[in-house]
């Protein structure tokens, strides 16, 4: 068992959250990077800087990531990618990307660049909050329990 992380965007916390749950169910964690990261100096670490480009860290995502495996981004386009690849794809805030859900995420996502790009909202998204951290860790508890039940 994998779970990979697009490490650019993944709040400290959540990436922490993970470590915990690695070394607790004996996973392998991926951190994949454009930029160098602070990686726990832990043996089921691993840190993968990719060279910078547009969407490198997200193709080797893709690339490498397998069914049975998961991969936290909160990347709608690259959640799709991994969706269709058949790989499970959590956002940091618990919401789980998933077949039935993709087409309204891919839509609203857009929906919020077109205003942004208009000038009708600013700003990204709102911090890191308890609320988002309790939600990631009961998706991501839910998860890897139904992936280590299909394996």
């Amino acid at each position: 068992m994998r779970v990979w992380i697009d490490a650019d965007a993944c709040p400290k916390a959540a990436k922490e959250l993970v470590v915990k749950f690695a070394l607790k169910r004996r996973f392998e964690v991926v951190l994949v990077a454009g930029q160098p990261q602070i990686k726990p100096a832990l043996a089921c670490v691993k840190l993968i800087v990719v060279p910078s480009g547009p969407d490198a860290a997200d193709d080797y995502l893709v690339e490498h990531a397998v069914p049975g495996e998961l991969v936290i981004c909160s990347d709608v386009p690259l959640a799709d990618r991994l969706v269709k690849k058949g790989v499970a794809a959590l956002d940091p805030r618990g919401k789980e990307f998933d077949a039935q859900n993709m087409g309204e995420r891919l839509a609203v996502r857009n929906l919020f660049t077109d205003l942004r790009e208009q000038g009708h909202m600013g700003g990204g998204p709102a911090a890191y909050s308890e609320r988002d951290k309790q939600g990631f860790a009961n998706a991501l508890d839910r998860i890897l329990t139904r992936l280590t039940r299909i394996s």
